[in-house]
């Protein structure tokens, strides 16, 4: 069979599983690097051709920093936690950055502080913000959604709503959930309840959720680095702990080391698996000279 032409404007791209244990599990991500910033259109449009719950788009500004930025197959959302940490290995595998060193992402949402650890192969960490919850009343809709009487209820300035569900609940098995929600909860609904039989990194997990966010073009995403930066303040002070682990009982389950850092931030860890590597080749892409101006280190 001939060899198929090149593309000179082909740029390369991973899939890697992020806050997996190992393939076909965890949260996918594509990474694709670029050359310089590239227009909105054309990111969304490739987001959209691959279909994953998120792909993270990096390049050098001209001060010489990696920027960042995430689209859903509809629309681009301002943080991202699993593509986060599957573009800082993608990073590390393309041999762009050092292991173990720190280094700042500049995004849309400031700076992110991301690194490969030098001990754990396929382990990186980043530090995420996260946002105080504002206790409200629940929606009557949900108890019979959930099929859980419902311990508590609260909305973040992050967008996302968080609903507290009783132990007895098997997490796991909740079916349906997408289709049936309304109103504000339908952009990012954090279900989670205390306790986990699974272990990570040794230890027990400490609570467990479960993240649906219709609005977003994701029915349910496997596993979410913000949404466990938003609750893990709130488990800490339930718990009395600063260090814990996190799991997200999804289809392709997957979870993540929390530990609070000052300036309510959270310092996520977390495997990845790279599950392919190539380019992705669409023709021009549409740069936009001087576009990286949207991206901030503060």
């Amino acid at each position: 069979m001939p060899e198929l032409p090149s593309d000179p404007t082909a740029r390369r791209a991973l899939l890697i599983e992020a806050f997996a244990d190992g393939p076909l599990c965890g949260n996918g991500a594509a990474v694709v690097e670029l050359q310089e910033a590239a227009s909105p259109e054309w990111m969304q449009a490739l987001a959209g051709s691959l279909k994953q719950s998120e792909t993270a788009f990096l390049w050098l500004n001209p001060r010489q920093q990696w920027c960042i930025r995430w689209f859903t197959p509809t629309c681009e959302v301002p943080l991202c936690g699993h593509a986060t940490l599957a573009a800082t290995l993608a990073l590390q595998h393309w041999n762009l950055v050092p292991v173990g060193d720190e280094l700042r992402l500049a995004s849309r949402s400031g700076g992110l502080a991301v690194r490969v650890d030098p001990q754990v192969t396929g382990a990186a960490s980043l530090v995420l913000p996260s946002e105080p919850l504002i206790h409200e009343q629940a929606p009557s809709y949900l108890r019979q959604v959930l099929d859980s009487d419902v311990l508590g209820y609260w909305r973040s300035n992050l967008g996302y709503r968080v609903v507290l569900v009783d132990s007895a609940l098997i997490l796991r098995e909740l079916r349906g959930v997408s289709e049936r929600l309304e109103g504000a909860d339908r952009q990012g609904l954090v279900v989670m309840q205390a306790g986990s039989s699974a272990e990570l990194f040794g230890q027990t997990c400490d609570y467990q959720l479960r993240f649906f966010a219709p609005g977003l073009g994701i029915e349910e995403d496997p596993v979410t680095g913000s949404a466990h930066a938003l609750v893990a303040p709130w488990w800490a002070d339930a718990l009395g702990k600063s260090t814990l682990h996190g799991w997200q009982p999804s289809a392709r389950c997957g979870g993540m080391r929390c530990e609070l850092q000052e300036g309510y931030r959270v310092r996520l860890s977390g495997l990845g698996h790279v599950l392919w590597s190539g380019s992705v080749a669409t023709g021009p892409p549409g740069h936009v000279p001087g576009d990286w101006s949207v991206c901030s280190q503060d």
